[in-house]
C-alpha cells in the first residue's frame, strides 16, 4: 500500500484501524476464555426470561449519575 496515494479521509480510517488494534492488543478482555460458573449461568438465564427491562436512564437515576 502507498500511503502518499491514500485521501485524508482513507489515512484518517487507516490510523484509527490501527490504533484500535493496538489497544484492543495492550488491554485486551481480561474475561477471555474464562468459564461461567454455574449460578452465574442460571442467573443469566433467569434474567433473559424476565420481561421486566430498565432504561439506561432510569439506572442512572438509581445510581445517582447524570448522563
Amino acid at each position: 500500500m502507498d500511503l502518499s496515494s491514500l485521501s485524508m479521509e482513507q489515512l484518517k480510517e487507516l490510523v484509527q484501524g490501527l490504533v484500535d488494534d493496538r489497544i484492543r492488543e495492550l488491554i485486551g478482555d481480561p474475561d477471555l476464555g474464562l468459564r461461567l460458573g454455574d449460578s452465574l449461568r442460571d442467573r443469566l438465564k433467569q434474567s433473559l426470561t424476565n420481561s421486566d427491562r430498565l432504561s439506561g436512564e432510569d439506572v442512572a437515576e438509581r445510581l445517582g449519575l447524570r448522563w
